[in-house]
């Protein structure tokens, strides 16, 4: 696994590493208030960039491509930003919340780049 594909996945087991410490805390502290955060990590996060990173291991050419870069730093950029700000929204700050309004819609973007990125090469004939 190379370039884009290495990144994504670096990046999912990252996210899982998170997630799953995350959740280990909310069950031993009996305090399950970051769940939305929990789950977040882990299909946002760990799920969605796994999936980013077997499509580009199975189409190498398109993960060196310029494009595939925007994606993994929109996405990652824009993940990370999202799952801190959540974070931080959950646990009482309000405040934070235009930072976790930008970063959803920054990441739905990633999404709607690799939807343009993807669907081309998987029905070419």
């Amino acid at each position: 696994m190379q370039g884009t594909a290495r990144n994504f996945f670096t990046l999912a087991i990252i996210y899982s590493l998170c997630g799953m410490a995350l959740g280990l805390h909310m069950s031993i502290s009996q305090n399950h208030d970051q769940m939305p955060t929990h789950a977040h990590t882990m299909v946002a996060g760990w799920l969605m960039s796994a999936v980013f990173a077997f499509f580009y291991h199975l189409f190498p050419a398109i993960g060196h491509k310029k494009l595939a870069t925007v994606h993994f730093w929109l996405t990652a950029i824009s993940g990370i930003g999202l799952l801190v700000g959540l974070y931080v929204l959950l646990a009482g700050n309000p405040a934070i919340e235009p930072l976790v309004a930008v970063s959803s819609m920054a990441f739905y973007a990633g999404m709607l780049l690799f939807a343009f990125i993807a669907l081309p090469a998987l029905w070419r004939s």
